[in-house]
């Protein structure tokens, strides 16, 4: 074999691999075009566009500068390839008290309009995909206190004796340091807003931990998507039997 056959396969091998792989699902993906509900099969009509926006958008930002996907995925795979529509509450709830059974896959849109997509490298903590919802559905009277149970994770998650053994890195800096008044809480707190007293100083969130609540708060993928791509449908119920028919009466002796 000559240097020039050996450097054309060579070239051919990997660019063939790059054009697969990488260009020819970049030019599909970078701008996919919204799918229509159909009224016959969804129920509804309109168009499936999911919107980020706002304080959960500034969260986002929070959320990728701090590394927080190197241990949590944001991804619902497909049966075939993960267990995750099993896991409870991971890709939504069987037993919705309103829509029934929410739970299905993610999809591309669940990510349009991102510059990045936060799937994940790895899950050393739970994935969170719908975040929002196993809060809600753990609080489901209080929303300020699920805030709470996830200010003070962020703060320090070992703080919590049933997490000792988190390997989630404590985040204090994204809290202020505040003199303890009244009754050792601050008038934030009073608001919903979640602090830490440590001796005679509160540890109040900064902007960007309220930022990263808001956006983990928002986290939920179990709204109803267009059936074109909903790719694990709840199985339909089973019909119920149908009723035996009447015996047919006695004849009359004679």
């Amino acid at each position: 074999m000559t240097l020039k056959k050996f450097l054309i396969g060579t070239i051919a091998s990997f660019g063939l691999a790059w054009l697969l792989v990488v260009i020819l699902p970049f030019i599909a993906q970078r701008n996919v075009k919204p799918v229509e509900f159909q009224e016959a099969i969804d129920g509804q009509t309109g168009v499936f566009i999911p919107k980020t926006s706002g304080r959960v958008a500034d969260g986002l930002a929070v959320y990728q500068a701090n590394g927080c996907a190197l241990c949590h995925t944001q991804v619902i795979r497909p049966t075939y390839a993960g267990t995750e529509l099993w896991r409870e509450d991971w890709a939504g709830l069987a037993a919705d008290e309103d829509r029934g059974d929410t739970r299905r896959e993610s999809n591309i849109f669940d990510y349009k309009g991102l510059d990045y997509a936060p799937i994940g490298q790895t899950r050393a903590g739970q994935d969170l995909s719908n975040l929002a919802v196993r809060m809600h559905a753990r609080f489901p009277q209080s929303p300020a206190e699920a805030e709470a149970w996830l200010y003070r994770h962020l703060y320090n998650a070992r703080s919590f004796p049933e997490l000792g053994w988190s390997i989630c890195p404590p985040m204090p800096f994204m809290f202020e340091k505040r003199p303890v008044s009244g009754q050792g809480r601050t008038a934030d707190a009073q608001h919903g807003v979640a602090d830490f007293a440590e001796g005679n100083e509160n540890f109040v969130p900064g902007s960007e931990a309220r930022a990263l609540i808001s956006y983990l708060m928002s986290l939920r993928h179990d709204h109803k998507v267009p059936a074109s791509i909903n790719y694990s449908p709840p199985a339909p119920a089973a019909a119920a039997p149908a009723a035996a028919a009447p015996a047919a009466p006695a004849a009359a002796a004679e």
